[in-house]
């Protein structure tokens, strides 16, 4: 086992907690001057106290592994993309930046990211262009702004998943008797009753307490938007305050986040944590015995699989995606150091376009990073119709992968060589920031590289580069 030194994440966890020094190496057994050796780096974290530290915060042991700053990296990387390609910053300065100072990587993040901001107001300000007529580089929308919020909250919501949870008991949800359940606790508490056949897929009439669904809709549908209904009705002060963490009242993006946590509150209220949790351990996170076990479907289950991190009880930490045919990313949810590229474009390389060829089938793969850390990645297509002929559907691949450590529990890693590095397809985050110089699907130039332009010859490699001076 190689030492573990992360001074800086344990520092940091004491600040949060608002406790000194002395107070943590009581809780730990440990002397206050071996504390702050530890905080230093001058000592590296031993196994009984790592032990210690995840019983006490109820903290993942990878909380304090190096492999945690990868995501960080990656979204520096992508924040001060110019900056490198200029080399003012390497990315192994990044790389200690992340590892060293985390909360001052994440300022410097922030402020990256307003300043590319200000940068596309400002050109299109000098271009006689204004952001509210739909142009190019205009800033991110509101619905981007809503998945970076459980971004950063690693997709866990632990009060509201614990609220839900104690709904689901006291109403009694039961896998078969979800939509009746609902239905009785709508018009029973708050004197609402249901209706089908709408044009929408859901309308609340508030004056006369009517929920109208689609009656297109599956029971799970239906089930989901009660659900969403009775978060709205019973937790929206919470729901106001955890908007407001990161949104003003009244603006879209506060709009939003309500209707995102109220989505999550329905998750959690048809799909109990512990439940779940349960069935999904059993299974092995076989997700089509889950779908038919809860009576859901292919995408409401992965996207609850991904949000398993309750404190004592976690499941497989996983990265949730959903992308169409042509790579445009609309949900995207990470419990792990996953890096997904904010700049648009996904690697041609990934098992998630694999799915669109075989519709119906899981696809699974083993998947390298260049940072050398490889997931598990499922995948599969999913198509929805309105039901009608001739009306246009929806078809999306849903993928969800894990970190290779975790891989064993799964179903889909039986038959795998799980130890063999090189078995695994080498991806990347998009080929704007892909550090893998030799592949042939690159799209585009590598950043902060020279290109090699020879008249005379000519490679398999798209976009050669000349070697590195030392």
């Amino acid at each position: 086992m190689s030492k573990a030194y992360a001074g800086a994440r344990l520092r940091r966890l004491r600040e949060e907690r608002r406790m000194s020094q002395a107070e943590l190496a009581r809780v730990l057994g440990i002397s206050p001057s071996y504390l702050n050796q530890m905080e230093h780096d001058s000592r590296p974290l031993t196994v009984p106290v790592l032990l210690r530290l995840t019983e006490t915060f109820g903290v993942d042991p990878s909380f304090f592994s190096e492999r945690d700053t990868s995501r960080l990296v990656a979204d520096l990387r992508e924040a001060l993309a110019n900056e490198v390609a200029e080399a003012r910053v390497s990315p192994s300065d990044l790389a200690e930046l992340a590892t060293r100072m985390p909360a001052v990587a994440s300022v410097l993040l922030d402020l990256g990211r307003r300043s590319q901001l200000l940068a596309e107001r400002l050109a299109e300000t000098a271009d006689g262009r204004d952001e509210r007529h739909g142009v190019p580089g205009a800033p991110r929308s509101p619905h981007e702004e809503i998945r970076e919020f459980f971004y950063r909250r690693q997709n866990y919501l632990h009060d509201t998943d614990l609220a839900a949870e104690d709904l689901a008991h006291e109403i009694g949800i039961r896998p078969g008797e979800v939509v009746q359940v609902l239905s009785n606790r709508l018009t029973d508490t708050h004197g609402i009753r249901l209706a089908t056949g709408s044009a929408e897929l859901h309308r609340f009439d508030r004056r006369a307490k009517v929920l109208h669904l689609s009656g297109r809709l599956r029971p799970g549908q239906q089930a989901f938007r009660m659900a969403t209904q009775l978060a709205l009705l019973e937790y929206g002060q919470e729901l106001d305050r955890l908007a407001a963490e990161d949104f003003a009242p009244g603006s879209p993006a506060h709009a939003l986040a309500r209707i995102g946590i109220a989505n999550y509150f329905a998750a959690a209220l048809i799909l109990p944590y512990r439940d779940f949790h349960g069935a999904a351990e059993e299974f092995r996170y076989d997700i089509e015995r889950l779908t038919d076990h809860v009576g859901l479907g292919y995408e409401t289950v992965c996207h609850r699989l991904s949000t398993l991190q309750r404190p004592r009880l976690r499941g497989v930490p996983f990265s949730f995606v959903r992308v169409d045919r042509a790579g445009n990313m609309s949900k995207r949810q990470s419990a792990t150091g996953f890096h997904f590229s904010r700049a648009g474009g996904t690697c041609p390389l990934w098992n998630v376009y694999e799915a669109f060829a075989s519709p119906g089938r899981i696809h699974v793969q083993v998947a390298a990073m260049p940072d050398g850390q490889r997931y598990l990645w499922t995948a599969r297509a999913v198509t929805r119709h309105r039901g009608g002929w001739g009306e246009p559907g929806k078809t999306f691949a849903i993928g969800l992968g894990c970190e290779i450590r975790h891989a064993s529990r799964l179903v889909y890693s039986d038959g795998l060589d799980l130890d063999n590095a090189s078995a695994a397809t080498p991806i990347g985050m998009g080929c704007r920031l892909c550090e893998r110089l030799d592949c042939p699907q690159r799209a585009v130039p590598p950043l902060g590289r020279t290109l090699a332009v020879d008249e005379n010859s000519s490679t398999f490699v798209p976009y050669p580069v000349s070697p590195e001076r030392t």
